[in-house]
């Protein structure tokens, strides 16, 4: 099953090159290379309750080795070649040098996966200029809104879009009724943000609203702790804002009311998860886990992405100049089969990429927004995160 889904993705591919002809006739027969680099930085977080499930260490970069295949796989038609340069930062070390390093040989493609102040730092420094950087971690809806620059692209979803995904699953449940439960972290606070801008746009209510506020391990305490805390209020269902998953889990099957736990936990909205396998994703993940023995992760979709992008825009334009790619993958021609049902595309507004959003269990995925019955005059992807009235980015 796995070789006839590489199999089949080769035939896909020739088929493209085909329907879009040969490179065109002043083209060299030698291969024209396009050189990207992936630049990540160490995080250094408290340690996680569970050691059930720990990031893997090669994670997001496995997503660009197999998007750097897959764009090869067309190039090779089209006298195209990829190359991907991978450099990991530690969490004290100087990131700024490590860009700085990677412009200076030559890398005007970028894919980042660094903290939100330090995105905005890279992106101004005077070196970035006719550079594209994307961000492939960082969900700060700030980046998006006041702090935006012209030369960053978004693949990630925002804390925003992640909200507004899970708000419309839950009115179309009729469940309106949320009690919102954050986190003691900064991070907690600001998808806190996102789940109330959430209730407002969308119609629900937060009927109550607290801190957790327990300590760093709730194992030992939640059982008792978790019915009190969750006592004498009356909701449809429990919104938690904890990124790094340090309660979250522990406040399902122990609440006062029997009520679903959404958010950080429970059901989830996210990019990307190990058990989507529709609209060809089947073909992706199976050809993912053959590569590498493990299940893609939101970061690895969120490296591949951009990748991807990148080899289309070389693909289409029939070109590997630099300015050509970029006009094409900010233009209105430009489309990413991303295996979510629809094509995706970049705002021209504040640089988001356009993408559906996973509604997910641990174990299942359960649905996929936009819900049906969310309108759009432009794209009904538009319904998830901040439209262009309502955006604070001024791109120059």
């Amino acid at each position: 099953m796995l070789h006839r889904g590489g199999a089949w993705y080769s035939i896909c591919c020739m088929a493209v090159a085909l329907l879009i002809g040969p490179p065109e006739s002043g083209w060299s027969e030698e291969l024209a290379t396009v050189r990207i680099a992936y630049l990540s930085q160490v995080v250094e977080l408290p340690p996680k309750l569970s050691n059930l499930e720990l990031p893997p260490e090669d994670e997001g970069l496995q997503g660009g080795r197999l998007a750097i295949k897959d764009n090869n796989t067309t190039g090779s038609f089209m006298k195209q070649s990829f190359e991907l340069h991978h450099v990991s930062v530690p969490a004290k070390g100087d990131v700024v040098a490590a860009f700085r390093g990677l412009l200076a040989e030559g890398f005007r493609f970028v894919i980042l996966n660094v903290p939100a102040s330090r995105l905005v730092e890279l992106a101004d420094l005077p070196e970035s200029d006719g550079v594209l950087l994307f961000n492939a971690g960082a969900p700060d809806d700030s980046l998006r809104n006041e702090d935006c620059r012209a030369n960053l692209l978004h693949v990630r979803p925002s804390r925003a879009m992640l909200a507004d995904a899970l708000a419309q699953y839950l009115m179309t449940k009729k469940w309106d009724e949320w009690f919102l439960v954050i986190g003691p972290r900064e991070r907690d606070r600001l998808y806190g943000e996102a789940v109330r801008r959430a209730a407002t746009r969308f119609g629900a209510k937060i009927v109550a609203e607290k801190t957790w506020d327990f300590g760093p391990d709730a194992r030992r305490t939640a059982q008792s702790e978790v019915p009190v805390f969750t006592q004498g209020i009356d909701y449809d269902v429990l919104v938690v804002a904890d990124e790094i998953g340090e309660f979250g889990e522990y406040l399902a099957y122990r609440t006062w009311e029997p009520r679903p736990v959404v958010g950080t936990q429970g059901l989830t909205p996210t990019s990307w998860h190990r058990t989507h396998e529709r609209w060809g994703a089947a073909q992706l993940q199976s050809r993912f886990f053959k590569a590498t023995g493990r299940r893609m992760t939101p970061l690895d979709y969120g490296v591949w992405a951009p990748i991807r992008s990148i080899g289309e825009a070389a693909t289409r334009t029939r070109s590997t100049d630099f300015a050509t790619m970029l006009a094409y993958i900010k233009g209105p021609e430009f489309e990413l089969a991303g295996f979510k049902g629809q094509k995706l595309t970049f705002r021209a507004w504040n640089g988001q990429l356009r993408q559906p959003v996973l509604l997910v269990s641990p174990t299942a995925l359960v649905s996929v927004s936009p819900q049906q019955g969310y309108l759009h005059q432009r794209s009904h992807l538009d319904t998830l995160g901040y439209d262009e009235p309502e955006s604070k980015c001024r791109l120059n």
